[in-house]
């Protein structure tokens, strides 16, 4: 799940920020939208999170379980660097939370939030851990934040007159907003399945395992068959990995993707 402000410590953290923005005055949007600027925010809005949930005794609290995340992620970031050479030289973060309210997220520029309860509640192996952070690593380098930002920009083009962290609360906070970005939310939520689980391949994740994954979240879901707002069912989840997992099993391997959403 991409994020900028999915969890109430992030919407504290950014209430501090945009504070501070808009006390900048117009200075603060003058400059236009590209992914610099966004890692850029999202680093401040990630950093005030963890220092929060630091504080609050909740941000790697078991040093086998971070050690364990981190080691998988090192693997996926590496091989994420090779697919996609523009990612390279980025500042990825990796952190575990017990906070009850997180699974897992990703911010712009590579930031991963991962939750211990959620992997321990999910039973996941090391495979499919391996798929929960590709399919965040994904998220990250199809650069899906900046293009939240930019069709939230196309569908109101008045955005452009006020502070970034006034737009970024609004993705999350702007119910007319939210309601005409659902259906791109639900298409960066496949195209990180599909771009996830090919990473992680790469990586020499086996696939067919990578897929179960999202059979264990599907049976983990109270509604595993209806879309919500912004995410698909876990079902079809389920089913566009089997078949993909399937499909890199054949001999003719398939090409990591360009965001569809870019082009």
């Amino acid at each position: 799940m991409q994020a900028f402000l999915s969890l109430p410590g992030q919407r504290a953290a950014l209430a501090q920020i945009l504070a501070l923005a808009l006390l900048a005055g117009p200075e603060a949007c003058a400059q236009p939208l590209t992914q610099e600027r966004v890692a850029a925010q999202a680093a401040g809005v990630y950093a005030v999170r963890v220092a929060a949930l630091d504080a609050a005794g909740k941000l790697d609290p078991a040093a086998a379980f971070t050690a364990r995340v981190r080691r998988v992620a090192a693997g996926l970031i590496a091989q994420a660097a090779r697919d996609y050479p523009d990612t390279a030289a980025w500042p990825w973060e990796v952190h575990a939370t017990t906070d009850p309210d997180q699974d897992a997220d990703s911010m712009a520029g590579g930031k991963i939030l991962v939750s211990q309860a959620y992997v321990e509640r999910l039973e996941l192996s090391d495979v499919e851990l391996a798929m929960l952070l590709a399919h965040e690593i994904a998220h990250v380098v199809l650069r899906h934040n900046l293009h939240e930002l930019e069709q939230a920009l196309a569908l109101d083009p008045a955005w452009a007159g006020r502070p970034l962290e006034a737009l970024v609360d609004a993705v999350d906070h702007d119910a007319a907003l939210m309601a005409r970005l659902a259906p791109l939310n639900v298409a960066q939520e496949m195209e990180a399945d599909h771009a996830g689980l090919l990473l992680a391949a790469h990586a020499g994740w086996p696939p067919e395992r990578l897929a179960r994954y999202y059979h264990k979240m599907m049976r983990a879901s109270g509604r595993p068959y209806l879309d919500s707002d912004d995410h698909p069912a876990p079902a079809r989840r389920w089913q566009a990995a089997r078949a993909l997992a399937i499909t890199l099993a054949a001999p003719v391997p398939v090409p990591m993707p360009v965001s569809a959403l870019q082009r």
